[in-house]
């Protein structure tokens, strides 16, 4: 057997274990995995300015994949950087696997300047962790990552390579994949218990997770013509396909007192790869839990089970099979002309979003009337922000296009939430990625002074609105784009956001439309 480095029997480890794309911010005590790199062929590799958008971007192409991407990032501080976008990859179920360089085992004693408990900040959202020692023993690691990913319903897994284990030679071995558990099933009682409860007056089913995807919703909504059940979904959702010709789920409200009275009629629930709703955040005087109290609430399937065969099953028991689903009818609303306005633009972007496209959505208050108005749209997947962190939508979209680079990604992205992972949009550039980025500029953030109210802080004061407004300088987000290398323009009326969206969707590569709100 051949000598190889640590960091090449890892990287080649990765590729048999079907991992073929890492997305990167490398320092010093990675070089040695760089540099293996151009001796495997197979895995493709995305440089980020900033270790949240190389997190985030794993996030995206896992969403659209199902399988893991890697990242590389450099020692505890570079993992620290990226935890805001694996905590939303943890919520999604994301499978991801990290490799987190460390100092060299001999030098980590002398405590260096970037010396940090790496394995303490992977907990927080990793499943499984291991510092690997030795170079014979990265192989086998890298392939226990990506199994430990692997398991149901998604997971984080994270890998820590100190540099001399990466550069240090040992026989050559490449570990292969190993066997990884599928989804538990549902047992029969609660697939009857199930039927029973969808049968009763006021009923519903909750989905998430694979349930979204076309072919589950289709069976669920059988099951609603045959029930008159309603089909749900938490207010963010990883990933759902929608629009014409398929079945229509409806998002619960974020706003407390929205999906409060969304919510308020029901009395039968059946939860499918799904949690029960909560409120995302306290408020004086309002319940965490959205259900009515005296709802009855019945778990299918939880995530990590197989909620496509439950539902399968369950359709069975209440004889579905005959019933046929209500599909959403390809319309498209009129363009609008004239000033600027939230629901002319969400109308825009109904009207002219292309068949397949990848939507995703961080557009906050500005993007309230978007998903309501692109259910008729031409059929495509939109994915949301299922952790809450801000500055995903652009590292997501950077995910999305290379994993579905035959895909037209559309980022409808807010100003506040663009400044935390600007950095997305010259990996853009740097990989000519099919991105369509619209970004919203209210110069504030308009969220906040809503939850400003809602936790009934009273009336804000000069201080308190400073922290609310996001002017003085105001963004300009045709310069930022451009100074990271992607062709931008700035609307400031309907007819002009029609006109300059066109010609992007009809371009390949990225582009940026600053919409002035």
């Amino acid at each position: 057997m051949s000598s190889v480095t640590g960091a090449e029997s890892l990287v080649r480890s990765l590729v048999a274990c079907g991992v073929d794309t890492c997305f990167t911010n490398p320092g010093t005590s990675e070089m040695h995995f760089v540099a293996a790199l151009d001796r495997v062929d197979g895995m493709r590799c995305v440089l980020a300015l900033f270790e949240g958008v190389a997190t985030g971007a794993a996030d995206g192409y896992a969403r659209m994949t199902s399988r893991p991407a890697s990242t590389l990032l450099h020692l505890g501080p570079g993992l620290a950087n990226g935890l805001a976008s694996l905590h939303n990859a943890h919520r999604a179920l994301s499978p991801i696997v990290n490799i987190v360089g460390e100092h060299g085992t001999y030098h980590r004693q002398h405590d260096p300047p970037l010396h940090a408990d790496i394995e303490g900040l992977a907990r927080v959202y990793s499943s499984w962790i291991k510092t690997v020692e030795s170079p014979a023993d990265t192989g086998p690691a890298a392939a226990a990552a990506v199994a430990a990913a692997l398991v149901p319903p998604g997971r984080i897994s994270t890998l820590i390579l100190p540099a001399d284990a990466a550069w240090s030679e040992s026989s050559s071995h490449v570990a292969g994949p190993m066997p990884v558990a599928g989804r538990a099933k549902a047992d029969e009682a609660r697939v009857r218990d199930a039927a029973a409860c969808l049968r009763k007056p006021n009923a519903a089913l909750i989905l998430n997770g694979p349930m979204l995807r076309t072919a589950p919703l289709e069976t669920c909504g059988r099951i609603a013509a045959a029930t008159g059940a309603e089909l749900l979904a938490p207010t963010q959702v990883p990933r759902v396909e929608r629009g014409a010709g398929r079945v229509f789920v409806d998002r619960i409200p974020y706003v407390i007192d929205a999906a409060l009275k969304r919510l308020q009629h029901l009395e039968h629930v059946v939860i499918v790869n799904a949690r029960q709703p909560v409120a995302f955040f306290a408020y004086p005087g309002k319940p965490s839990l959205m259900l009515p109290p005296t709802c009855e609430v019945l778990t299918l399937a939880d995530p990590a089970e197989d909620g496509i065969d439950a539902i399968e099953r369950l359709a069975d028991v209440l004889g579905a099979a005959g019933h046929q689903p209500v599909r959403e009818s390809l319309a498209f609303p009129q363009l609008p002309t004239g000033a600027i306005s939230l629901p002319g633009i969400a109308a825009v972007i109904a009207a002219l979003l292309p068949e397949g496209a990848i939507v995703i959505d961080e557009s906050i208050t500005s993007g309230r009337a978007l998903m309501p108005t692109t259910r008729t749209s031409a059929p495509h997947d939109w994915l949301t922000n299922p952790g809450g962190a801000i500055g995903t939508g652009l590292p997501l979209a950077v995910g999305a296009a290379v994993a579905c680079p035959d895909r037209k990604v559309v980022c409808l992205e807010s100003d506040g939430s663009g400044m935390y992972t600007l950095q997305g949009l010259w990996t853009m550039a740097r990989e000519g990625l099919d991105v369509v980025t619209v970004l919203f500029n209210n110069r504030t953030y308009e969220i906040l002074k809503g939850e400003f109210k809602y936790v009934g802080a009273g009336e804000a004061g000069s201080k308190a609105r400073d922290m609310l407004e996001i002017g003085r300088p105001n963004l300009d987000w045709v310069s930022l784009a451009k100074g990271q290398g992607v062709p931008a323009t700035r609307v400031e009326t309907l007819d002009a956001l029609a006109r300059d969206l066109r010609v992007a969707l009809a371009e390949n590569g990225p582009r940026l439309i600053e919409v002035m709100i």
